[in-house]
């Protein structure tokens, strides 16, 4: 397996290499997210709502829902298979203590990236007394329902949430992607398992697990051809959900969050492209300008869900067909990158604390921010498994320096705008850690041009 090209992707790739740029599917992605986008303006402004929802939105919910429908059966038989192929666990300790490394490494200089911003902008600064009023009053209930999450977890004991990546029932586990991480878990822990058993006992298990791996990503092929009608959903269901009938209330919103939502994007902006593009240039041989063409299909899948765990089997098929990672590594590194790696989450979480902060005329000093890249670097893999992950990880954050967690009303209202920004980095992430591991490994095959 090792070095050897993924036999299930190469005519798919040759195929769309002979295509015309508008039958590329990158391209048809971006058509259907541009037409997506202009349906919902179009929608919010004449009053489409309840159309939209009845009979657009079920298009995406559906390519949502099928991507959902193999993640769990992708990471079980990837991660199985790409751990078991492993010569020895030594091999295992090497590959693994190098991607969780880089992770915690890049997830911290996110977070700066993210501080260095807020404190030079404040962004803060700029909302008017009545509009943050009237934030706080609009997204109180939903700032409660976050609030009520966070203080169950908060019961927890420090512990705690290594005790929730063990499942105590295996198929309890797999019956939500909320529960990921438990799966990722004993992925691991069979693949070891069957390492350890002599080879012609372990044969049968991974040989149906190799082929469970190639159903799926045969699957991922078929469910990519929808792709742009979902995309053209999920885009014009995002923006009829947050206009509603009244595109005035979008506009609003920008206009109090603007400068805000403007910082977080920046700050994600810098992240990709300095430091996953430092670490593709300087740490593989890889161009810059290729894994960015690679990455599009995933990148845009990611900004349409949101959703790090539903883009999963798609990153993996970029990654394997495009960028020339192995299946060895990126059957491991990916699935364990989708539940904990969490850079473009981890430096919203910055920006959105000291915003807060700012915005309701708390300063916070060397050490509370210090504060900040500690907590979230630890909540962002202890709260993986939690559901609400992302506003308990800001509750524990603004917990940590003292900021009134009630302030989280304040940035709800363009959470879901920056909720796919964030995505699209997370997942950009996790494809460079990947490509960086493999070529450390020298599992990075050549890819013709």
């Amino acid at each position: 397996m090792l070095g050897s090209q993924p036999r299930h992707f190469i005519s798919f790739r040759q195929t769309e290499d002979r295509m015309p740029w508008y039958k590329k599917l990158h391209w048809q992605i971006i058509i259907g997210l541009v037409l997506g986008l202009l349906y919902g303006v179009l929608a919010a402004a004449q009053g489409w709502g309840q159309f939209t929802s009845d009979w657009i939105a079920p298009f995406g919910q559906i390519f949502f829902r099928l991507l959902l429908l193999i993640a769990v059966p992708l990471v079980l038989a990837s991660l199985i298979t790409g751990v078991a192929s492993l010569s020895d666990l030594k091999k295992l300790s090497r590959i693994g203590g190098k991607t969780i490394a880089i992770y915690i490494g890049t997830t911290v200089i996110a977070l700066i990236i993210g501080l260095v911003l807020v404190n030079v902008l404040n962004p803060g600064g700029s909302v008017p007394e009545e509009m943050r009023e009237k934030l706080q009053m609009t997204f109180a209930d939903q700032a409660e329902a976050g609030l009520e999450n966070a203080a169950a977890s908060a019961e927890r004991g420090p512990l705690q949430p290594i005790v929730d990546m063990i499942p105590n029932n295996f198929f309890e586990a797999a019956r939500s992607n909320r529960n990921m991480l438990q799966v990722v878990f004993f992925a691991i822990f069979a693949g070891i398992g069957l390492l350890m058993i002599p080879k012609d006992k372990a044969k049968p298990l991974l040989e149906f697990f190799d082929s469970l791996n190639d159903l799926i990503i045969k699957l991922v092929e078929i469910i990519m051809i929808f792709a742009p009608i979902g995309v053209f959903g999920l885009l014009a269901d995002t923006i009829t959900s947050i206009a509603g009938d009244d595109l005035g209330q979008i506009l609003e919103l920008l206009g109090a969050l603007g400068f805000y939502a403007i910082v977080v994007i920046l700050g994600l902006a810098i992240h990709m492209t300095l430091t996953y593009g430092s670490m593709m240039k300087f740490l593989t041989p890889r161009k810059i300008s290729d894994f960015w063409k690679a990455l599009g299909p995933a990148q845009l899948v990611a900004f349409s869900t949101s959703s790090s765990g539903a883009t999963l089997p798609i990153t993996m098929e970029r990654c394997e067909n495009n960028l020339g990672v192995s299946e060895e590594v990126s059957s491991f590194v990916l699935p364990l990158g989708a539940t904990i790696n969490m850079d473009g989450t981890a430096l919203y979480q910055a920006v959105a604390a000291v915003f807060i902060a700012q915005t309701i005329g708390m300063e916070l000093d060397l050490t509370a921010q210090i504060t900040i890249v500690f907590t979230a670097v630890l909540a962002s893999i202890g709260t993986a498994a939690v559901p609400g992950a992302g506003i308990i990880m800001l509750v524990i954050i603004l917990e940590a320096v003292g900021v009134p967690i009630a302030g989280i009303a304040l940035i709800l209202g363009v959470d879901r705008i920056l909720d796919m920004c964030r995505t699209v980095t997370n997942v950009t992430g996790d494809a460079t850690v990947a490509t960086v591991v493999a070529a450390s490994e020298g599992q990075l095959r050549d890819i013709p041009a």
